[in-house]
């Protein structure tokens, strides 16, 4: 383990997410201590979209953006049961800032009371009416990419799956970090780290139960049970060493690499689930600064 990392372990919070309710406000009290972030440089506006229902967004530009720029549709984390908007803004603004890419955050519905397909129906509306108003938003439809952490990075990569059987809004890149992309929680890292730092196995069991609300598993609910990564957009995954959700996010990545998509694969040593939000731990600062690179480069002209 990192050492600057291992030092803040006995001050994480234990979240419990069999109790989502009470797990919510942990995670907004959490977010809530931290010292807001430094928005200077931005715009922030909320929007709220047509859909079934309709969908709160966040969209944050960078203040120097110039026309028909490229932009990301953000998805949080939160093991599809918590995070929200607020929780979510420090790092919408850290991925803005990073990246100089315009930041759409979704505000997707969360499980239990709204299970599968109901996060992935709200980020594929966002993703839509972002493309059909890229005008308006200053930014170029053939620049978008998708992109989350966690349980964002598994509706980001669904969302590339849908868009390509759908035909639907042209993806250019997905940025998938530390992403649970699994139920089934057969891999080595799922097996035997089942009580590491943030996120445990009962935690991803609990997660994947709530989400998936007694249904069976499709591929848009969990990646990797998709038969065909064909034809998806290139994309950057990072994993981290001591996390349930390593050896599927490393196995998802291969997979796209066999099935011809371009792909950059970053494996971080001494990491663990969520720990890039201790920011004063120089692996951390690393981690942020990679994916806003990487995310500037996938949507490089």
């Amino acid at each position: 383990m990192d050492p600057e990392l291992e030092a803040f372990i006995p001050l994480l919070p234990r979240a419990d997410l069999n109790d989502p309710a009470a797990a919510r406000k942990d995670l907004a009290a959490l977010a809530a201590a931290s010292p807001p972030p430094d928005t200077a440089h931005l715009t922030v506006e909320d929007r709220t979209v047509p859909g079934s229902p309709d969908v709160a967004l966040r969209i944050y530009r960078p203040r120097a953006a110039h026309p028909a720029q490229g932009a990301v549709v953000w998805l949080h984390g939160g093991g599809f049961v918590m995070g929200d908007l607020d929780t979510e803004h420090p790092w919408a603004t850290r991925v803005a800032e990073g990246s100089g890419a315009v930041v759409v955050s979704v505000g997707y519905r969360l499980a239990p009371e709204h299970p599968f397909p109901a996060a992935l129906d709200d980020a594929y509306t966002a993703l839509t009416w972002a493309a059909e108003n890229a005008a308006g938003l200053g930014i170029d439809p053939a620049r978008i990419a998708v992109g989350g952490h966690s349980a964002g990075a598994a509706l980001a990569a669904a969302v590339s799956l849908r868009a390509r059987d759908e035909r639907g809004p042209a993806i250019r890149f997905q940025l998938l970090n530390q992403p649970g992309v699994d139920d089934r929680q057969e891999t080595w890292s799922a097996r035997n780290f089942t009580d590491t730092p943030w996120f445990t196995r009962d935690k991803v069991t609990a997660s994947w139960r709530h989400y998936l609300g007694g249904a069976a598993a499709t591929a848009y609910a969990a990646p990797a049970r998709a038969a065909d990564l064909s034809g998806l957009p290139p994309a950057y995954v990072a994993t981290a060493e001591f996390d349930p959700n390593r050896d599927e996010g490393i196995g998802y990545a291969l997979r796209l690499l066999q099935a011809g998509v371009p792909v950059e694969l970053h494996q971080w040593p001494g990491t663990f689930h969520g720990s890039q939000a201790i920011l004063s731990a120089a692996v951390s600062q690393r981690q942020i600064a990679e994916l806003g690179d990487a995310l500037r480069r996938g949507l490089a002209e």
